[in-house]
């Protein structure tokens, strides 16, 4: 749930929010409550629209659309100053990663789905279907890392999947124009992959708001620009340590991580064996003393 106000807090100690990350129109807060069968329920409001990825924990939702049962796996979906109550009937207690944004950008997102042509939210819930499952594996891996690299690509996906999941209609066809831009996309990148690229940065380049340029991109390319910045970064490293004798901390800051405890992280998600260990394998021999510095 989103939160309850600032004197509710106060007097129950029940609900805590810890920001996880923000941007431009959006931000994301990890929402832990402890209120079980016995506490008192409390009227809220959302200060802006807000989509929350239930993480854990059962809770009733009620506002003047009704009321539905959140579960683990379901979006919560509230509309900008909706008032609203959530109980724990059924149980104590739940997490939630919120994602909030402003109405401006949910029209932005709106205007680049199919089929879509409002932003209002007449259901309070998407259940725990399948397609929303990457979601809220990623909402959970945010709240494990904030202001990981990827929170603004999730929080435009999740606005997405809640508008989509309501209104959306059939998906179209990729256009000659937009597998053009996409590709001019990929060029850019390519060129600049070891540096800092935002999402920000790449729509502005390319002309296009965030979420249509997200949208368009894994819709052309079949994955998200972050993971494919990503995935580029780590061949690139996993090249370098194969050819190169430098440091796996200088592999790492030369391909684009700024955290080398990140790099091993993801390196070793990606090849299954750490940095030290790659190299090793891919040149017997080599003599490398990179234990010490390969944070395992």
């Amino acid at each position: 749930m989103e939160g309850r106000t600032v004197a509710d807090l106060g007097k129950v100690d029940l609900t805590t929010a810890r920001p996880l990350a923000s941007g431009d129109g959006w931000r994301v807060r990890e929402i832990v409550c402890r209120s079980g069968p016995k506490d008192p329920v409390f009227e809220e409001q959302h200060a802006w629209v807000s989509v929350s990825a239930v993480l854990s924990g059962s809770f009733t939702y009620r506002s003047r659309n009704g009321r539905v049962l959140l579960t683990p796996g379901s979006l919560l979906l509230g509309e900008q100053h909706a008032s609203f109550c959530c109980g724990h009937e059924h149980g104590v207690g739940d997490r939630c990663v919120a994602f909030h944004f402003e109405p401006a950008l949910m029209e932005e997102v709106a205007r680049d789905l199919s089929g879509v042509t409002r932003t209002d939210f007449p259901m309070h819930r998407l259940p725990p279907l399948q397609r929303l499952a990457p979601l809220i594996a990623d909402a959970q891996s945010l709240a494990e890392q904030p202001g990981s690299r990827g929170a603004e690509e999730l929080a435009l996906r999740m606005a997405g999947a809640a508008l989509s999941g309501l209104h959306e209609g059939r998906a179209r066809p990729v256009t000659d124009r937009e597998e053009r831009r996409m590709g001019d996309a990929v060029q850019f990148m390519e060129a600049r992959i070891e540096e800092p690229l935002s999402l920000g940065m790449l729509a502005e380049e390319l002309g296009m708001g965030r979420h249509h340029f997200l949208r368009t991109f894994r819709k052309v390319v079949g994955e998200s620009p972050y993971s494919y910045i990503l995935g580029r970064r780590l061949t690139l490293a996993a090249e370098r340590l194969r050819t190169d004798r430098e440091r796996i901390s200088d592999v790492a800051f030369a391909c684009g991580f700024g955290d080398l405890s990140e790099f091993v992280r993801r390196f070793r998600s990606r090849f299954g064996v750490t940095p030290s260990a790659y190299r090793a394998r891919a040149r017997p021999g080599s003599g490398m003393p990179d234990v010490a510095r390969d944070p395992t």
